[in-house]
């Protein structure tokens, strides 16, 4: 009774957090998801839209390690990234348009999905063949802190920031979409002579590109709640 008390006096106090979204695509996102909200089918729900995005980011890995054998599983894990930004993307925005808004499930769930949607996308790219699967763990490591940071300074600042910069979740799906459709051609790249596989190049970027964020946004956020809470 008094776990129960406490959750129901946290609930009354909860308040979500201010949204930010600086990223490329998020003004005509944003318009796409409005338009597509207001004529849904009264039968689709929030939550079968997140269970859509889980599903299809699971189908997504299961797709790469496929490709193993056959590249042109390479398009069903980019008809999968598709299913995964409508459901992903969708949920919030069909909740916040029929009022069914339920602040603290919904971040919790989207977000604990993300996180094991991203393992089993990145399972997948370790056993495609694509890349080594020490690039695939490098970029799962820092994609995990970056989000352990985001989530943190969800709660400390009340500031949700679904994009780092101009680059968000929409960005890096269309980013793996092209490099799809580039390993159809061709698995390798060319630098300065050498021959590397194409996804090793760009996982090694995407990862120290993340790391990099991370610790820039850290300390960027340290700062921030260091004046707001100065030392005595």
């Amino acid at each position: 009774m008094k776990a129960n008390a406490v959750l129901n006096s946290r609930s009354e106090r909860f308040r979500p957090a201010h949204r930010v979204n600086e990223s490329l695509t998020a003004g005509l996102e944003k318009r796409a998801l409005q338009w597509m909200a207001v004529r849904a089918p009264l039968w689709l729900q929030p939550d079968q839209l997140t269970l859509l995005g889980l599903f299809s980011q699971i189908g997504a890995g299961l797709s790469y390690a496929a490709a193993r054998t056959n590249r042109y599983a390479l398009l069903l894990v980019c008809l999968c990234l598709v299913l995964n930004w409508f459901g992903d993307s969708m949920d919030g925005t069909l909740a916040r348009e029929r009022r069914q808004e339920r602040p603290r499930y919904g971040f919790y769930v989207d977000h604990m999905v993300d996180v094991f949607g991203s393992v089993a996308l990145m399972s997948g790219l370790a056993s495609s063949g694509f890349l080594h699967w020490q690039t695939a763990a490098a970029m799962l490591v820092a994609f995990l802190l970056l989000s352990s940071e985001s989530y943190l300074a969800t709660y400390t600042l009340g500031c949700f920031e679904l994009s780092q910069g101009f680059f968000g979740p929409t960005e890096i799906r269309l980013l793996l979409i092209v490099g799809n459709l580039a390993l159809l051609r061709s698995p390798w790249s060319n630098i300065f002579g050498r021959q590397f596989l194409l996804f090793d190049v760009g996982g090694a970027i995407a990862a120290v590109g993340m790391l990099a964020m991370a610790i820039v946004v850290t300390m960027r956020h340290t700062a921030t709640l260091y004046r707001q809470e100065p030392s005595r």
